[in-house]
Formats: C-alpha cells, structure tokens, sequence
C-alpha cells in the first residue's frame, strides 16, 4: 500500500497529507510547551492522522535510514507466507499471526475483543491467549508462551480458536459505579472457556502429567499487544536512570504492594524466570518485564516466534515451552506422515536447532530499523484550558507516581544480546527529554480476573488516546486485555481494590466534580 510519510525537521515543521485522510491543520509552532514533543526533538511526529503511529522518526531521516524504514515497514505490513518463492517466505510450521499488521493495526495497540468465539483470524485482534496453571500462575508447558493458533499444512494449528469463547461479565466497586454528582460508569472483566478438545495435543493422546488438562484446571487469560511506536525511544533509557527509579519505589513507601522481589529485592534478581543479566542491564519491555534492551525485546522476538520465520540466530521453531510435546505427537499424526515423512523426519524438523534461515540479516536489520524508528505522536490540543487543567490534576491526585510523566535518554549506545551485526544501523535519540507517562517498573492493580500474577508494568500513555483514530476501533481498548473501554473505566479499575496500589489516586479522581474529570480524560487523551 502506497504511504505518505510526514517527516519533522528540527527548525521547522512540514506536514504532508495523506491521500485517504488528509493530516490535520496542526497547532501554530510557536508557543508550544515542551511536552508537545512526545519523543523529544528527534523522536517525535506532528502527524496525527489515523498514519500517526507509522512516522519515522527525524532521527531516523536524518540518519540517512528512511529507505531502509520504508523496507521494514512493508515487512511488517504484509503477511508471511508459506509458499517458498514467496517474497516472505517461511511462515510456519504453526504460528500465532502471519503478519505484525494483524496484532498491532496501523501499529496501535490492538483492537477490543468483541464477545463471543474468539477469532484470531480477524484483522486488529491482538489480544493474544495466556494458558496458565491457576496455582503456580506458571504457563502451561503442553503450549508456548503465546500459543500458536494456526498450522501451515500438513501440520496442525495447537489450538482451535473456535472452540474458544470470551463472555464480559461485570463488576461493581465499593461506590455501586456511581460517582457522587450521579454519573455512572460501568466495569467489565473477560472470561475465557477453552474445552481440553480445543487443544491438538491432546485429541492426540498427550495426558497432563499434573492433570490440569484432562480436569480443564488451567486457567485462560487475555493479553492485549501494545502499540510498537516509540520504543526505541524507551530503550534509549540508561539502565542507571531505572534502577534509580527502583531505589526511589522500594524505599519511599508509597505502595501497599512494594515492588515484584522476584525482579526487585535489594537489587535486580540474576536467576529464574525474571533473570537480568548485569551486562545488558535491567528488562523494561513487555507486562511481565521479560525483554530487553530493544534488539533482543519483543519485536525482535515477535518477528520470530509469532509467525515461526526462522534467521540467522534463530534456527529453530517456537513449539511449546517444554519444547518436544508438539513435536512428539505431531510426529505420530498418521495425516502429517502422508504429506511430510517418517515419524523421526517429523519430530527431527520440528526440534531441529540448525534449520535454513528463512529472513535474510539484511530483512532483519530493515524490521528492526523500522521498529526503533517508529515515532510517538505531539501531544494535541496542548493550550486548552481543559487539557491544561487536567495536567495539573493528575499531577495533584498522584497518578504521575506510576505514570512518570519524563524521562531524559542518555547517549544511547544500541546494545544486543543475541550480537545479531545490525546495531550500527540502528537510528539513535541521545540526550532527548520524553515523554511516555511510565516508570518503568510493575505493579499490582488487584483488580477481578487480573493480569497473570498480578504484576504488570505501567502502560506509557502516550499516544494512547489516538487509538481509535488509527485503528477505527469501537472502544479505547484499555488496560492489559481491553476490558476497559475508555479512560474513566481504566481509571476506576485502578482503585478497584483497597489492596491496588492506585487505590489512593483513585480515589481522588472519584472525589473530583465532573468538570474537573472531564479535564483529567482530555489530558489522558491528549498526551
């Protein structure tokens, strides 16, 4: 698909419009506090369009990168595919999606999951399955981390997506979803159903050692994709300055929950399951801060195992997380013997650590330009008095505790784990100050039916309230699986409980007169 880009000089600023909707009249250049700059000077796009989320950033141009942006770009954009001459090749064996498009829509977060089957297929939902054991919140080990909903032939999808069910139930606070002037909101929380027959292994044969799946014990959960745009910003971000925030929250006292001590006690843990290696510093990517720096983060790792596309460091498939229960009884399925070979050239393929390589380093090293190059939106509407007014009380209320609104990157020296040889490509945002709303550290909402054990990083904020916009979705699609429509649902879910460590700003937020709530949602929606 042909794009317009709107490319942001650091004197100036020119808008170029985009032929299906035309780039807004933007605010006059002058007089412009410095939070308009979402992502510093070189970070940010004055493109608010429904395109807002696909700008380079100025960095990235003038870095001399933007062809390189455009070719990621049309990676990300376009589907996988299994057919061997084909230009993007590779797809499969099994996968969750076939392209970054269907989980991140125009790059945005994805859309809200509407009631009913759950459809994998439909462009937007990238609202992923979490499978866990309810009593150790531990994914289960008979399917991946993000379990893969769709098989390239002969081979079969790990899940059956429609067999699997999402019903909103609701939920009433303390308050009966009232706010004293009479106005009410509503509350609502995902249920998912997935039958043991859903689950591939098992109409095989396989039996749970634990039982949890012939008893259907484990529990399923929805986790929303977030917007990919302004990450490379975050990863600019010296690992000094986090930990500093750590030290600042595990010593204040202002959380009821303190901080996650299987990430945080005294230091960053180097073991088990939220393991920080010292060398490349602390996670700061994805709910469960399980990524990190951005080379080895989510994109680098989604381009992967989402869609099963093998590279040059990473020559094996994403099966399940005990890494042969696939392979074993795929191999035994007497249709994938038909069409692919013996049981032993079956589960070879599958567990294989030395396959082909089916992205090329150079196709690599486009996604991954792309991705860091992606800017954040200006902040809108920045000299409205309501705006203004809502700036001012978020602030007062407390919720820039959780959601820091700035941060000063430091030189931005790309790191990579995997020492993949693309991080002198990469665009880079030394010494910007930013501004994402989060601290980077994760916390406890304690809210019904919640996220997978409780700790969840705080989302940025910006360029949230733009969602609609860029993905024409019918809801705002908040909070870590969509259940919260729009601001003020997200923000009531926040004090839900008296044990969530939001309960306190919250609170404030219920206390405030209409006028002054409708300010904080204009701020929230116009950063």
């Amino acid at each position: 698909m042909k794009k317009e880009f709107l490319f942001m000089a650091l004197a100036a600023v020119a808008l170029v419009g985009c032929k299906k909707d035309p780039t807004p009249t933007p605010e006059p250049v002058t007089d412009l506090p410095e939070w308009y700059y979402t992502g510093g000077r070189l970070g940010t796009t004055t493109n608010t369009s429904s395109m807002t989320f696909r700008q380079p950033t100025p960095a990235t141009e003038e870095a001399g990168l933007g062809t390189m942006f455009a070719q990621g770009d049309n990676i990300a954009e376009k589907d996988f595919v299994t057919d061997t001459t084909g230009r993007q090749h590779g797809l499969g064996p099994i996968y969750v999606r076939a392209s970054c498009q269907h989980c991140h829509p125009n790059y945005s977060h994805g859309t809200s999951v509407p009631e009913g089957t759950y459809n994998a297929k439909d462009q937007g939902n990238g609202t992923l399955l979490v499978v866990i054991n309810p009593q150790t919140q531990a994914y289960v080990t008979w399917l991946a981390g993000m379990p893969q909903l769709f098989g390239a032939a002969p081979f079969k999808a790990p899940l059956d997506p429609d067999q699997i069910t999402v019903t909103w139930k609701t939920a009433t606070d303390e308050h009966g979803n009232k706010f004293p002037d009479g106005e009410t909101y509503e509350l609502r929380y995902p249920e998912v159903k997935m039958p043991n027959t859903a689950v591939y292994v098992y109409n095989q044969g396989y039996r749970d050692p634990d039982g949890l799946l012939e008893s259907e014990g484990y529990e399923v959960k929805l986790e929303n994709t977030i917007g990919v745009y302004g990450t490379g910003l975050l990863d600019a971000i010296t690992d000094e300055d986090i930990i500093a925030q750590y030290e600042k929250e595990a010593t204040d006292g202002k959380l009821k929950n303190g901080l996650n001590h299987a990430f945080w006690n005294g230091g960053f843990q180097t073991s088990g399951y939220y393991k920080n290696d010292p060398q490349w510093g602390p996670k700061r990517f994805t709910y469960a801060l399980t990524r990190g720096p951005i080379m080895d983060a989510a994109g680098a790792n989604a381009i992967w195992n989402i869609t099963n596309v093998t590279r040059s460091d990473r020559r094996y498939h994403y099966l399940d997380l005990d890494g042969t229960i696939y392979a074993k009884y795929a191999s035994k399925d007497p249709e994938v013997q038909a069409a692919f070979g013996t049981e032993q050239e079956i589960y070879d393929y599958l567990t294989s650590k030395s396959l082909p390589a089916e992205m090329t380093d150079d196709e690599f090293t486009q996604v991954m330009i792309w991705h860091r190059g992606l800017a954040v939106p200006a902040a809108r509407n920045v000299n409205d008095s309501a705006v203004l007014r809502g700036k001012e009380l978020f602030s007062k209320i407390g919720c820039d505790y959780c959601h820091r609104p700035t941060w000063t990157t430091g030189p931005d020296e790309v790191r990579d784990p995997n020492h993949f040889p693309v991080t002198a490509s990469m665009p880079r945002y030394p010494n910007q100050k930013i501004w994402p709303y989060t601290d980077m550290v994760q916390h406890k909402l304690c809210m019904v039916n919640d996220i997978r054990t409780g700790w969840c990083r705080t989302t940025p904020l910006w360029g949230r309230g733009l969602h609609r916009k860029a993905t024409g979705d019918a809801y705002e699609a908040r909070l870590h699986d969509t259940r919260a429509r729009n601001v003020i649902e997200a923000i009531m879910w926040h004090g839900y409980s008296e044990q969530s460590d939001a309960y306190w700003p919250t609170q404030q937020f219920y206390k405030l007169n209409k006028k002054d709530r409708d300010a904080v949602v204009a701020f929230i929606n116009a950063i």
